[in-house]
């Protein structure tokens, strides 16, 4: 999170809403102390920005490649008769997979 003075934030109010656009927050201090904290508007359609914001953090990251057509129009994988999918999960998290 940035931090900026009053008068700061008064001069370079555009250049910090445009941050704060791509999901970042900004605090704005009075002499030294907190007093307000521009923050983006939540919403349905800033998932763009949740992302962003996610990569900045170090969350996640962007895929280097697109994910292949043929994957996302094939059904996915039955699992096997009898197959537990706790017990895959588990024994997945055991082996460190």
């Amino acid at each position: 999170m940035q931090t900026v003075s009053v008068t700061e934030a008064k001069n370079k109010l555009s250049a910090l809403l445009t941050k704060v656009r791509a999901g970042e927050s900004v605090l704005i201090l009075d002499r030294g102390v907190p007093v307000a904290r521009l923050e983006p508007v939540a919403g349905d359609g800033d998932d763009a920005a949740k992302v962003a914001r996610l990569q900045r953090a170090g969350l996640v990251r962007a895929g280097t490649k697109p994910m292949p057509l043929h994957l996302l129009l094939s059904a996915p994988p039955k699992p096997k008769d009898g197959a537990d999918i706790v017990e895959a999960l588990l024994e997945e998290r055991r082996t460190g997979r």
